[in-house]
């Protein structure tokens, strides 16, 4: 469960933002990813794939102690993320002739981001490599994921791979949330077509009323809906720095407190809950979070980063909450 929103400001910049719910612990954290870092994709027989170096530098987020990013801007203003796309996902048959090209689903990201600028850019270059079903070793399954990229133009693609082919989606609208398809989400949004930010003339119980039956619930299609109404009414931000704060204020609507969602897995109850929040400020290449723990935000400024360094660095995501 994860739910991603883009907002333009007037003065063109565009911002990105989105949350991350899991069951269990991700142990995410920040990594900077400099220039000329090297990569080999992972492959199902565990030999080697794809290998490059990093053309440009990134900031993101990872999980479990990987280098590989989860969401992330880099150095041209290029961001995106990885969300879950669970009982949708199926990825590409490859044949040892062409490992040399493949990725594994978790490396896709960091791959785009790494290399790309431009949402154009990554089009092209998306038919020249392979996404194969690669098992993550600490789940033991593949991971089912599909992608969301944004540019400083404002253009969104969203990059799906359903049985066994690659689907690239224009995205107008800059949001996504997680499964049936994207394609499905918008037919879905006609449903809806009736919402108004504009409350109704008819009496009723209060201001909103124009919003009566948009869904509350947290499936992955109500949330789409609700990403879809929020991003697009909510009143254009002046500067970049309002768009920022503009975003944070709609993510927290998508925010899930432990125990709200509930799971049997094994004779064992698993809570999906809001693991941390992030906004990519794709004009100032600036990244910044906050946790479940600590709703304090933080910032990594990627302009003002050693991107020469030879080394990917870490830096803590979850901080205590600072009371003092």
């Amino acid at each position: 469960m994860c739910t991603g929103i883009r907002l333009n400001a007037k003065n063109g910049h565009v911002v990105y933002g989105r949350t991350l719910e899991f069951g269990i612990p991700t142990d995410s954290n920040i990594i900077i990813v400099p220039r000329n870092y090297s990569f080999v994709g992972t492959v199902p027989s565990g030999k080697h794939g794809l290998a490059w170096k990093s053309i440009y530098a990134v900031v993101g987020a990872n999980m479990l102690g990987y280098n590989c990013l989860v969401d992330g801007v880099n150095e041209r203003g290029l961001a995106g993320g990885l969300f879950y796309f669970p009982d949708y996902a199926q990825f590409q048959q490859v044949s040892s002739e062409e490992y040399r090209s493949v990725l594994a689903p978790w490396e896709l990201l960091t791959w785009i981001l790494t290399n790309f600028s431009s949402t154009a850019e990554v089009k092209n270059a998306l038919l020249a490599v392979k996404v194969a079903p690669t098992v993550f070793a600490p789940w033991g399954i593949v991971p089912p994921i599909h992608v969301i990229i944004h540019d400083t133009e404002g253009a969104s693609l969203v990059v799906e791979y359903s049985n066994g082919s690659l689907f690239m989606h224009d995205n107008p609208l800059g949001v996504i949330t997680n499964a049936p398809s994207f394609e499905w989400h918008i037919t879905n949004l006609k449903n809806y077509s009736n919402l108004t930010p504009f409350n109704s003339q008819n009496p009723s119980l209060g201001q909103g009323s124009g919003m009566f039956g948009l869904p509350g619930d947290f499936t992955s299609p109500s949330r789409f809906v609700r990403a879809a109404m929020f991003s697009q009414n909510v009143l254009e931000s002046e500067t970049t720095d309002d768009a920022r704060d503009t975003l944070f204020h709609l993510l927290n609507l998508f925010n899930i407190p432990k125990g709200i969602i509930r799971d049997k897995s094994k004779n064992k109850t698993v809570y999906d809950y809001t693991q941390w929040t992030t906004v990519s400020d794709l004009h100032k290449k600036r990244y910044y979070w906050h946790t479940y723990q600590n709703p304090h935000i933080q910032m990594f400024d990627l302009m003002n980063a050693d991107v020469q360094n030879p080394d990917i660095v870490t830096i803590a995501m979850h901080t205590p909450f600072p009371l003092k």
